[in-house]
């Protein structure tokens, strides 16, 4: 049976998140015909979930710094940033009257903290726009004259555009529309992509059945992280974590997520101490262990001489083992070098973002597959990553501004 066929007078955006919106935006602004598909019943629907619990827009770190958080991406994200950076992210807010502040980590949210009214006013301004809106279409691949293959509650439907910016997200959260599912085609079609890989990700730890009955869902706030980052250098950060039934989560080790995952592709494993009492250094506490603990259990004498008990005893006892051995100078610095052997990432499915996708070398500068004329690459479908704070929104909406003017300007030419 034959399918049915559309041809677009201009520019098909396939993803409806922020950075197919953004794309939609510029390039309707810039007198494109633009027809968006999405796959899903409505659109931006990760946009919607991630702002649950108050949208992250972006961050208020100055540049250069705000750029290096990408990374080995950094200089060609900051490309983006120059034409769309976070300044500018808050002034388009500010455009459908949604003033925005920073929080005391610098992070930037919506005075209401929420994402719905932003989405709403924005799928409106677009409409009313001129852009025509297509869902539950899901692009599957390139038909051999190079239409976009779309299934359809009606069937298989051919689209054919002038040019197309896909945007289709990475490969987290695939119940909200980005399940990864499009690197098979591209891949068929001879793209350059490097495999998806989760980011800002929790890590397996192999806990004892005792320690998870206990402890799992417990937080550790504040510990400060030591590890080894890539380049071999020594780093450590403060911050907060949760053990989890499957080992270690949280805003602190999503934050080193890139190095750690590396290291363990690299070595089959990876290694991660914990201060588990900043403040207070190893002497300091080795003397007040060393104090006669006059009867009392070593649980209690812990408790009352370090204030160290609940999970953090718990922990000791993971890496000491039962009983604890009555060595104030090891218990000491145990308690601020806590070795953890991380086994693997979590499952990409249940991390906050993926890295890896369309190689930018693939790319050129206007974001344009450099041997497919006409089809532009936006978003989390790049191989680029960044930390939870607003990053991974801001250079979505730039990368995403950049293709739609790309794409504008081919269409019009």
């Amino acid at each position: 049976m034959a399918s049915a066929r559309l041809e677009l007078p201009g520019i098909a955006i396939v993803g409806g998140g922020p950075a197919g919106l953004m794309a939609a935006e510029v390039a309707r602004a810039a007198g494109a015909e633009v027809d968006l598909f999405d796959a899903k019943g409505s659109v931006g629907r990760k946009f919607l979930i991630a702002g649950k619990g108050g949208l992250n827009l972006t961050h208020s770190e100055p540049r250069p710094a705000f750029d290096a958080r990408y990374r080995e991406r950094a200089a060609q994200v900051g490309q983006w940033l120059d034409d769309f950076d976070a300044d500018a992210l808050r002034e388009w807010a500010r455009g459908f009257g949604i003033d925005t502040f920073v929080g005391t980590s610098g992070r930037v949210f919506p005075t209401d903290m929420k994402a719905a009214p932003l989405l709403r006013g924005w799928v409106r301004r677009l409409r009313e726009s001129g852009v025509r809106f297509h869902v539950q279409h899901r692009w599957t691949g390139w038909s051999e004259d190079g239409a976009l293959r779309l299934e359809t509650p009606d069937g298989v439907v051919e689209a054919s555009a002038r040019a197309t910016v896909f945007a289709l997200g990475g490969g987290s959260w695939p119940e909200l529309g980005s399940d990864g599912a499009w690197m098979a085609p591209f891949r068929d079609a001879g793209v350059d992509v490097a495999p998806l890989v989760p980011s800002n990700c929790g890590f397996d730890v192999a806990w004892t059945p005792h320690f998870v009955e206990r402890f799992a869902g417990e937080p550790l706030k504040p510990v400060v992280a030591q590890w080894t980052d890539i380049a071999g250098a020594r780093r450590s950060l403060q911050g907060e974590c949760v053990v989890s039934a499957a080992g270690i989560e949280g805003s602190l080790i999503y934050a080193l997520s890139a190095d750690l995952r590396d290291a363990i592709a690299r070595d089959g494993s990876a290694v991660l101490e914990l201060d588990l009492v900043p403040g207070r250094d190893a002497p300091t506490l080795r003397d007040a262990l060393a104090r006669p603990r006059k009867g009392r259990s070593q649980s209690d004498h812990l408790r009352r001489q370090v204030g160290v008990h609940g999970v953090r005893a718990g922990l000791l006892h993971e890496v000491l083992r039962h009983p604890l051995p009555d060595d104030p100078a090891r218990l000491a610095a145990t308690l601020k070098r806590l070795p953890l052997r991380l086994l693997s990432p979590r499952p990409i499915a249940e991390a906050i973002s993926s890295a890896g996708g369309v190689r930018l070398e693939a790319l050129d500068d206007d974001l344009q597959l450099r041997d497919r004329h006409g089809v532009f690459v936006a978003g989390e479908m790049l191989d680029w990553e960044a930390p939870t704070g607003g990053y991974l929104l801001t250079a979505c909406f730039a990368s995403g501004l950049r293709a739609g003017r790309s794409a504008a300007r081919h269409v019009t030419r």
